[in-house]
């Protein structure tokens, strides 16, 4: 298959290197400084040694008849690639990111026909061009909307499973993952796991999460995050401030707050004055 990745951050780099791998002709679409090391290189670098030779590009080519085009950039970044993608002659595009927002939007913007969302089981990060990635391979897996892009994700080396309600598992999954990215980005800051006052405090907002998703018509999904949100706040709390204390979550703080205060901000927008515990910890 012919693939286009736009966004080659740690997530699409690791689709990327799976795929390419996996024997699929692969384009990787970068800019600036990402760009740069991926034209040097002609391929996707892990830090064990390993290499997949990809195509590199600044930009989408309009006229190719992409099989897929992976979508991996954050939610607030995706107005500007909107208009590439709705011009491109791509068999099927796929959004991959956190988002609270329904996709109705992305879906009209390509087409119903060729629209496809996904969510990574993924923690990754490339340092210098060079990436470093844990695929979850148990428990919740990759999540698509298809089942034919679940299995060619799943070949490729990232076990992956489809859902038919995506908007509720993107909601669900943004209530539970807000905290757990402040979390990791306050343990980055400091180098060391959160005080209980603090993973308390980003407990009862994850607990405030769940029930305005359930009250905006969305059902709790999939069902190792509705056991989830039924346990009591300090259970909660306890699994954030475990959390902390692993290296490769740590670590992944060095993202930044970006994402998570863009999510309670949609969160805010589709349930005014309904949040004030995550408007609290909002960073």
């Amino acid at each position: 298959m012919k693939i286009a990745v736009l966004g080659p951050g740690g997530i699409g780099t690791t689709f990327a290197f799976q795929l390419a791998q996996a024997g699929h002709e692969v384009t990787v679409i970068g800019r600036g400084k990402r760009l740069e090391q991926l034209q040097r290189d002609r391929a996707i670098v892990t830090s064990s040694g390993k290499r997949a030779a990809v195509e590199v590009s600044s930009a989408l080519d309009a006229t190719t008849p992409w099989d897929l085009v992976l979508v991996s950039v954050l939610a607030h970044q995706v107005d500007a690639v909107l208009p590439a993608l709705a011009a491109s002659a791509a068999k099927t595009v796929m959004f991959m990111f956190n988002t609270f927002e329904p996709p109705t939007r992305l879906r009209e913007a390509v087409g119903a026909a060729r629209f496809a969302f996904g969510f990574p089981a993924i923690l990754a990060h490339v340092d210098d061009g060079t990436l470093t990635s844990e695929i979850v391979t148990r428990g919740l897996l990759t999540t698509v909307t298809e089942a034919a892009w679940a299995k060619v994700f799943t070949d490729a080396g990232i076990p992956s499973v489809a859902h038919g309600d995506m908007e509720s598992w993107l909601r669900t999954h943004a209530a539970m993952v807000v905290p757990f990215m402040i979390a990791a980005g306050s343990a980055y800051a400091r180098g060391a796991g959160v005080p209980w006052k603090e993973a308390m405090s980003l407990a009862g907002a994850m607990e405030e999460g769940f029930r305005v998703v359930v009250e905006l018509g969305n059902t709790l999904t999939p069902p190792a995050m509705a056991r989830m949100s039924r346990l009591p706040v300090p259970a909660l709390a306890a699994l954030l401030w475990t959390a902390t204390r692993v290296p490769s979550i740590r670590v992944s703080g060095a993202a930044g707050y970006a994402e998570p205060r863009a999510l309670i901000d949609a969160m805010s927008a589709a349930a005014p004055g309904q949040i004030p515990r995550l408007l609290g910890v909002r960073p």
